[in-house]
């Protein structure tokens, strides 16, 4: 539970003069909000790196479930509701029930979603690891059945309340927010706005390439942060970006870069087709999504920038250099997207 949040779905953003989403989260609420669930703090409160939530580890007097410390999520106001965070957890909860290593909330007090103080929280076991060796063939596969093995309980039945990630809500609506509220220096707006609509056009051929594919549940974030790796293998965290897309959303961002990318892919999928077949129709999508993530991304840091964490994380972000890099990054992947796709 120790590794960063990422990009999000496309949310409102707070006026900028609004109260910072955190300010009255401070240690002893976040203690507090432990023993209203029936816990008991040491009072040991260590912030891990999160930016989209907050998280602490947070020790315990009395051990719970064996367990000296838990990991407490306070998640970012306005962000999901109730109904989406619930359906988040109902979803690992059921991937735990399979015997896939995933990392549901505890239920405490007869539920997994609590509110304290304003907040909402949830409540976590303590899981460490490492990151994965992905130069290893051996991870890789062992990544690629897990995967599948996902995959295969998030085809059972669909989201109701979470969205799907598309061009739509990861592309168009983050694009059209960052030109309406002036996110660009005026002297490179029209040439963000130029090239950003021209990959967006490239996205959609992509997904005409693709043809009908199907959508399932994923986790919708797998990076190496997110997955912990230990002698008994991988588990996964962080689910909090979870939403109905592609399953080749899962698979990509582990794929590195493209002199390494073919290699990975093959070795994931060795895996994961052990468990459940990969449609190849999908590899037209991993460039457009890369695509749709470099855009989201901007939106993503600009809606938190009242959030002192996101300034202090980001100190280029409202710099040209910034956003010059994103046009060449955005022209390198109309480039890519032009290519034939990965071979398997």
């Amino acid at each position: 539970m120790s590794a960063p949040d990422t990009p999000g779905p496309s949310d409102p953003a707070a006026p900028s003069d609004a109260a910072p989403p955190y300010a009255g989260l401070t240690p002893e609420v976040a203690l507090a909000a432990l023993e209203s669930v029936g816990l008991w703090p040491s009072g040991q409160v260590l912030a891990l790196n999160s930016y989209e939530n907050r998280v602490f580890l947070i020790g315990l007097d009395e051990p719970h479930g064996g367990q000296a410390s838990v990991v407490a999520k306070f998640y970012r106001p306005g962000r999901w509701s109730d109904g989406q965070i619930l359906e988040e957890h109902g979803f690992v909860a059921e991937l735990a029930a399979a015997e896939i290593p995933a990392v549901p909330p505890l239920e405490l007090a007869g539920a997994t979603l609590h509110h304290a103080a304003g907040f909402r929280f949830a409540v976590f076991p303590r899981r460490g690891g490492r990151a994965p060796n992905l130069d290893d063939r051996d991870t890789l596969r062992w990544l690629g059945r897990f995967l599948a093995r996902i995959h295969a309980v998030g085809a059972r039945e669909p989201f109701r309340e979470r969205p799907a990630l598309d061009a739509q809500t990861f592309g168009e609506e983050p694009l059209a927010w960052l030109l309406e509220h002036g996110w660009l220096p005026p002297d490179l707006a029209e040439v963000y706005r130029g090239v950003a609509r021209q990959a967006l056009d490239e996205v959609s051929a992509c997904y005409a390439r693709a043809g009908r594919v199907a959508s399932l549940r994923l986790h919708g974030d797998v990076h190496e942060g997110n997955v912990l790796w230990t002698e008994a293998g991988p588990h996964f965290v962080d689910f909090d970006d979870s939403r109905s897309g592609p399953a080749v959303q899962d698979l990509w961002m582990l794929l590195g870069g493209r002199e390494e990318a073919p290699q990975r892919l093959n070795r994931l999928l060795e895996g994961y087709e052990q468990f459940r077949p990969f449609d190849r129709r999908e590899l037209h999508l991993i460039e457009a999504l890369r695509t749709l993530r470099l855009i989201q991304h901007s939106a993503w840091i600009a809606r938190r920038w009242n959030d002192p964490a996101f300034p202090a994380a980001f100190p280029w972000f409202d710099s040209p250099r910034y956003w010059e890099a994103r046009v060449l990054e955005l022209r390198e992947q109309i480039a890519a997207m032009a290519e034939p796709p990965l071979a398997v």
